[in-house]
């Protein structure tokens, strides 16, 4: 499991260099490419930034993980509704990057936003990690064994978007702004 967790947060820093990963994603995210321009297909998820239509139609998988009251629940829990789930973590400087748009696009009610940490220690200060990182507004689920990660194979941050039956619309690999225009215009392809 240690070789997992160094593996995604290899991938996650593999975004940006040094101190300034935040400051760094910040400005990705600012010139994140649309979906028409997105990086060409890649052999993992992780070797690219952007949309990702090749699992569309896809169901969610059955992995389960701590709702904002403990109890388990799981992605079927949120159908009947289009959902954006985002897999984040603390120790992600583009994950932790994104939390503001994420908690702008939960207040404006467009879409619900599933904000789901893969930490895997210290799950207790979710809560608070998203209250002073600007995402007040998403509720803490917590995902500590990681078990989203591993059924998608991804790296961090990972945004879902599924329609109201539960399929799989697309994903976006790595972060975004998503309060942006651009954002928009992808999460209204759910329905």
């Amino acid at each position: 499991m240690a070789g997992l967790l160094a593996l995604a947060a290899a991938g996650c820093d593999r975004q940006s260099a040094g101190n300034a990963q935040a400051n760094a994603a910040t400005a990705d995210n600012a010139a994140a490419p649309s979906p028409d321009e997105a990086a060409p297909a890649a052999t993992t998820a992780a070797a690219r930034t952007g949309v990702d239509r090749s699992h569309a139609g896809a169901p969610a998988p059955a992995a389960t993980f701590a709702g904002p009251d403990g109890k388990s629940t799981s992605l079927a829990a949120f159908r009947g509704k289009p959902v954006l789930v985002n897999l984040w973590a603390t120790w992600c400087g583009p994950c932790v990057a994104e939390l503001p748009t994420l908690g702008k696009l939960a207040q404006a009610g467009t879409v619900r936003v599933v904000a789901i940490s893969q930490d895997m220690q210290a799950t207790d200060k979710v809560p608070a990690f998203l209250k002073d990182h600007g995402a007040a507004a998403l509720a803490p689920y917590v995902d500590a064994k990681m078990a989203l990660s591993l059924a998608y194979g991804t790296n961090l941050p990972t945004t879902i978007l599924f329609d109201s039956a539960g399929k799989e619309v697309w994903r976006w690999n790595g972060g975004n702004d998503w309060s942006s225009a651009a954002a928009a215009k992808l999460i209204a392809e759910a329905r």
